[in-house]
């Protein structure tokens, strides 16, 4: 008896949406995540690229929990002595509400090529309305 593998063109990957208004930060995240890793189908494999495609709407109606919205920061840091750049939640969601979403999530995929390649699979957008319709995604209640 041999273990089945998936080759990379048998894999049917679907669409989902994932409405985040009211949800909070990390619970999206984790969905999103699982989704994108293809850890809901049976044939899950760790080093392929199994999952399906996410489209997150809502991203500025986002809720964290406790005081993360006054203290948790976003570090970034521009190569040279000295760049450390840090920004506060508050900052970052009136700025880009994308990008707390974005970074949240590429934070629980794979740090390596698989992960890279993974987090091409999704798109964050601010508010309800998002221009992949011919896909046909489904609804995916948290």
């Amino acid at each position: 008896m041999k273990t089945y593998v998936p080759k990379q063109g048998e894999v049917k990957r679907n669409w989902h949406v994932i409405d985040a208004e009211g949800q909070v930060l990390g619970r999206v995240a984790v969905e999103a995540a699982k989704l994108l890793r293809g850890k809901h189908k049976p044939q899950y494999t760790p080093y392929l690229d199994c999952g399906d495609h996410v489209i997150v709407i809502n991203a500025e109606k986002i809720r964290v929990t406790g005081t993360k919205a006054e203290n948790k920061m976003y570090y970034r840091h521009s190569g040279y002595p000295g760049g450390l750049t840090e920004a506060a939640y508050r900052e970052v969601m009136e700025k880009h509400p994308t990008r707390v979403l974005e970074l949240a999530i590429k934070g629980m995929l794979p740090h390596n090529r698989l992960g890279r390649k993974l987090a091409t699979n999704f798109r964050v957008y601010a508010g309800a309305e998002h221009p992949h319709v011919a896909q046909n995604a489904a609804p995916r209640d948290l």
